[in-house]
């Protein structure tokens, strides 16, 4: 007898989706076996340029057209109005110049011949209006910001009848969230991989819920199991927001060295670092991340400059695969990642896990 029906709930039914569960994933292939097996699959986008971004969201329907798909961008204020990659390039010092130099020439790293977008696009307010213009002539139904929750962005996105989700990391933030129009907030507490704040998870769920003014509440941050979707259920959350298990599915496709280091890694071997994009990211221990921690290391740039500065770096560590410098943003459920399976086998799991940790928790308001 299937008996994840029992898990879909108000939230669930708004959505139309049959599960709690919702999966940031960096591959439309996973979003889309998420969004099949009964959850919400959310394609991270924030790395794709506009017209690319445009491609994967018809892709993405293509894969999974009789289910709820979403997509996540990023979209931080304070940043250059253009995507002037010379301006931003003037401006690097010399002396982070030659540190990277130094990252190139210690791993033997060879030069990129294939982009990636960190050495293709410097991020700016002009590209994130054209990544929003894509996405409000898709046919997705869900939009998350991952960063920021920009007033004319969230106005744009639910002009088109999107549901919108804000990721948000404190109080303060959900209040700036709730004010630009969000729908649905996400709080992603300090366990969570990317780009994450100060408050842990079990703390910053029931403050965001006592704040959200009726809106439903989505947990984050270092969920990879099926006890801790049913712990953010009874914290007051409507569903768990999951993105690190994600990473060893076989529809992501991760590079096998890459792989390697995610299933060997403890929760321990993940650190936060502003040097991935300037911001405070938890990412997976590398080279990389220590280079930058060592005494002298010169600090890392803002956004967009650390990002200018790197990314030559980083899209040839990604084409040749130089094991010692890769690395991807993870959070501390790394811990969990154990195997590349499935998505079906993950959200299978997931739910079976669920269920027992709530039917476990019935024998406390059972009847004498």
């Amino acid at each position: 007898m299937d008996m994840s029906n029992a898990l879909t709930n108000e939230l669930c039914r708004r959505l139309g989706i049959r599960l709690p569960i919702f999966g940031l994933a960096h591959r439309i292939e996973v979003a889309a076996a998420i969004s099949r097996a009964g959850g919400l699959g959310v394609y991270a986008a924030a790395r794709d340029g506009p017209q690319e971004l445009q491609r994967k969201l018809r892709q993405l329907r293509e894969l999974c057209p009789d289910h709820p798909v979403g997509v996540d961008l990023l979209l931080p204020t304070g940043l250059p109005e253009h995507d002037d990659r010379a301006a931003v390039a003037a401006a690097l010092p010399q002396g982070h110049r030659g540190f990277v130099q130094g990252l190139f020439r210690q791993y033997d790293v060879p030069p990129a011949t294939e982009g990636n977008f960190f050495s293709q696009y410097v991020r700016s307010q002009s590209l994130f209006e054209e990544q929003v213009d894509a996405i409000a002539d898709s046919d997705i139904e869900v939009f998350a910001a991952g960063v920021g929750t920009p007033v004319k962005a969230l106005a744009r996105i639910k002009a088109r009848g999107l549901h919108t989700i804000a990721l948000v990391g404190s109080v303060r933030h959900a209040q700036k969230a709730i004010a630009a129009g969000a729908d649905i907030l996400v709080a992603q507490g300090y366990d969570a991989g990317g780009h994450t704040g100060p408050i842990g998870t079990f703390t910053l769920v029931p403050q965001i819920v006592a704040a959200a003014q009726g809106r439903p509440v989505i947990a984050a941050g270092g969920i990879g199991t099926g006890a801790q979707v049913a712990a953010s259920l009874a914290l007051g959350a409507q569903g768990s927001w999951l993105g690190t298990l994600w990473l060893g599915t076989r529809e992501h496709e991760m590079p096998q060295a890459l792989a390697k280091k995610l299933i060997a890694a403890s929760s321990e071997d993940t650190v936060i670092t502003r040097a991935h994009s300037g911001k405070p990211c938890r990412v997976l221990r590398s080279a990389f991340s220590d280079a930058w921690a060592q005494p002298g290391a010169p600090e890392p740039l803002s956004m967009p400059y650390q990002q200018a500065l790197t990314g030559d770096l980083l899209a040839a560590v990604e084409q040749h695969q130089i094991g010692p410098l890769m690395y991807e943003a993870a959070g501390q459920s790394v811990h969990w990642l154990r195997e590349i399976e499935p998505v079906a086998a993950v959200m299978d799991r997931l739910v079976t896990e669920t269920l027992q940790a709530l039917q476990s928790m019935a024998a406390y308001i059972a009847a004498d």
